[in-house]
C-alpha cells in the first residue's frame, strides 16, 4: 500500500523526524497536536479554546486528504490538568456529538512547553 505523509512545514516536523499525519490505504493517523497559543483568541489558561483550536486544525488536515471528522474512530486526548474534562469534553462534544470516537483522557505531568494544557491524537478510517 502507498504511504502518504502529511506535512504543515512546521520546523518541528524536520527537527524531531516526523509529519503531521500519515495515511496508508483507509487508515489515517494523526500525531499529537496541540494549540496555536495566541494570547488573544487562545490563552495559555484556557482549556476550551486550546481543544478547539486543535479540532479546528485537525479538521483541516483530514479535509485536505478529501477526508472528514465523521471519519474519526479514536481520539487520545492528554492533559496537564484533569481539572480541566468539562471544557475539554465540551470543546470535544462540539465536533464529535453524534461521531461518537472511542477516546481516553489522560492526566500527564508535562507537554513540550507550559503553555499547552491539551495535546490530542487522531486515527481516522476512510470507509
Amino acid at each position: 500500500m502507498k504511504r502518504e505523509n502529511i506535512l504543515t512545514g512546521s520546523p518541528w516536523e524536520d527537527k524531531m523526524g516526523y509529519c503531521r499525519a500519515v495515511r496508508i490505504g483507509n487508515i489515517i493517523e494523526v500525531s499529537g497536536t496541540v494549540a496555536i497559543v495566541d494570547g488573544d483568541k487562545v490563552k495559555a489558561d484556557d482549556a476550551y479554546a486550546q481543544t478547539y483550536n486543535i479540532l479546528e486544525r485537525v479538521e483541516k488536515v483530514l479535509e485536505d486528504l478529501n477526508v472528514g471528522m465523521k471519519d474519526v474512530i479514536r481520539t487520545r486526548i492528554f492533559t496537564t490538568n484533569i481539572s480541566t474534562f468539562e471544557e475539554v469534553a465540551r470543546a470535544h462534544s462540539a465536533f464529535f456529538k453524534d461521531v461518537k470516537p472511542t477516546t481516553g483522557f489522560y492526566e500527564i505531568s508535562k507537554l513540550v512547553a507550559p503553555e499547552y494544557l491539551v495535546e490530542i491524537e487522531f486515527t481516522a478510517v476512510v470507509q
